[in-house]
């Protein structure tokens, strides 16, 4: 994917760019992505429990870039850390690719949507493992509709106190991101009412949402050590809250998108959160004190997003107003206009979000599928064409229809 623009903007386009340049940091910031996919059965487009089958043969291409996930309808890839959104994006449609040969060689598909369109969607089969069980015996009926996919961002950041602070920065914008991310309007054959059906049933977990507003790396060792010593999460890796600092990599991962329908969709979302952790280490290097939103409005604002996702409003945790979910995209992206730039992003932003603009986030882009013919089958073959294009092949009856845009 080309970094520059099929386009030129206007001058008076929304990403404009700011006159304050970034000046902190000068290097620039690395980024990897992780996808989480469901399989599909492309005849009965129902979800399919072959998870550990197709990540072991995917193995064999992928290595390290494949694993299992909680239930057995899902497969995760990882990519590496890159520092240019054109190589990100490439390994993104290469892993995508091995994961759909592995799937297809089985007679299955892979799927980008955050949650099953068709299909038994609980109780889920879980995958085998010792911490899948302890999991399934602290959270009970939990586990049973964590069937959801996500796209986990993570931006390097090496000094651990700063990737704190740098949760308390982003605070404000995780619902914002929610709404540009939001890919999962469909649950288990009904149209929930819902842009990203995941954010909703992933709240549930008692450590999830909005972080709490850290006030030093005290508290946050203080609260991460209370909440594993009550049992409330197993371990680092169950805090599942919407910005964390990594629990194994320097990072700051940002966790709550929805899977992303595209490679284009997934190289826009961590291009805006490389430039959000950027202008916050500038504000954090300045000793710019973070935004403190109440935690009822942050909450509010998260509901908010995942239910109207790019199509309605959004509640601004800073103004206490709703204002359309597009505007709110737009004033995110002036205040980052200066990290964009520092990074080479701005261009393709300036294209991505043109295109959001004109298709609809994800969960628009199902609803049009939807729409076509009334028949949830069409949306299946939507995503599973959308999510990598060479599954998109042969007419065969009750199967693919090979129709990879909604009309």
């Amino acid at each position: 994917m080309t970094t520059q623009p099929q386009q030129q903007l206007p001058p008076n386009d929304t990403l404009a760019v700011s006159p304050a340049p970034l000046d902190e940091p000068s290097a620039p910031l690395s980024v990897g992505v992780e996808e989480e996919f469901l399989l599909v059965d492309p005849v009965s487009r129902c979800v399919r429990p072959q998870g550990h089958q197709v990540a072991a043969a995917a193995a064999g291409e992928l290595g390290h870039r494949v694993d299992t996930e909680l239930t057995r309808y899902q497969l995760e890839s990882r990519t590496d850390p890159h520092t240019q959104m054109g190589e990100l994006f490439s390994e993104l449609r290469s892993v995508r690719a091995g994961l759909a040969r592995s799937a297809t060689e089985r007679g299955l598909r892979i799927a980008a949507s955050g949650s099953p369109i068709i299909g038994q969607v609980t109780p889920v089969p879980l995958t085998p493992g010792s911490r899948y069980a302890e999991s399934l015996s602290l959270f009970r009926a939990l586990d049973d509709e964590q069937s959801a996919c996500a796209c986990h961002v993570h931006v390097g950041v090496g000094d651990p106190h700063e990737a704190i602070e740098v949760s308390n920065h982003l605070r404000p914008w995780l619902a914002t991101l929610t709404a540009l991310a939001a890919n999962s309007p469909y649950w288990g054959g009904r149209d929930t009412g819902y842009a990203s059906w995941r954010t909703t049933t992933w709240g549930r977990w008692p450590v999830a949402g909005s972080p709490p507003y850290f006030d030093s790396p005290a508290h946050f060792e203080d609260l991460v050590e209370e909440l594993i010593t009550t049992r409330t999460v197993l371990d680092r890796g169950g805090l599942y809250w919407d910005v964390r600092p990594s629990h194994h990599l320097p990072t700051v991962e940002v966790r709550v998108a929805d899977v992303s329908l595209t490679p284009e969709d997934t190289v826009l979302l961590a291009a805006v959160i490389r430039a959000l952790v950027a202008t916050a280490l500038k504000a954090i290097r300045a000793s710019e004190a973070a935004p403190r939103p109440a935690t009822e409005i942050l909450r509010a604002a998260s509901w908010r997003a995942a239910r109207d996702g790019l199509a309605g409003h959004a509640l601004d945790p800073l103004t206490r107003q709703l204002v359309p979910a597009t505007a709110q995209v737009e004033r995110m992206l002036r205040a980052l206009s200066p990290a964009l730039e520092h990074h080479g992003d701005l261009d393709l932003v300036r294209t991505q979000w043109k295109r959001l603009l004109t298709q609809g986030s994800g969960a628009d882009r199902q609803r049009a599928a939807y729409r076509y013919r009334s028949k949830l089958p069409d949306v299946v073959d939507h995503v599973i064409a959308a999510t990598c294009p060479s599954q998109a092949p042969s007419v065969t009856p009750g199967g693919l229809t090979g129709r990879t845009e909604p009309r």
